[in-house]
């Protein structure tokens, strides 16, 4: 389990990563990406970058764009966050949200009777 602190530095690294991927200029990089999570190893070495992108068929060209950005984004993480070791980024494609929007519409599918129990004991 992560420390209060590696937690704490995840957001920020999140953060900053946010602002910065709306600023790149690189023409792979456009469009509705979000950063989803960031995981920190315990020594701050590393930090997987979980990615969402709204057009699903762009996800690989997106995440080619900002694997090439990763040491401009780094050394931009390194001047906003005072760590001694500013991470490596690794970004990693999220469908976590195409997941749950997949389950969901599985759920409304699905033809529950209402329970007659319930409200006769109200």
């Amino acid at each position: 389990m992560a420390s209060n602190r590696t937690l704490r530095i995840n957001e920020e690294i999140q953060k900053v990563l946010s602002e910065d991927i709306r600023t790149l200029k690189d023409p792979r990089v456009q469009g509705l990406i979000s950063v989803t999570e960031v995981e920190a190893t315990g020594d701050l070495r590393y930090a997987k970058v979980y990615i969402s992108v709204l057009e699903k068929e762009r996800s690989k060209e997106v995440l080619k764009g900002l694997k090439s950005a990763s040491g401009f984004l780094r050394r931009s993480l390194g001047t906003k966050l005072q760590l001694r070791y500013t991470p490596e980024l690794i970004f990693v494609e999220d469908n976590s949200i195409e997941r749950g929007a997949h389950i969901f519409d599985i759920l409304s599918k699905l033809d529950i009777p209402e329970d007659d129990a319930d409200e006769s004991a109200e």
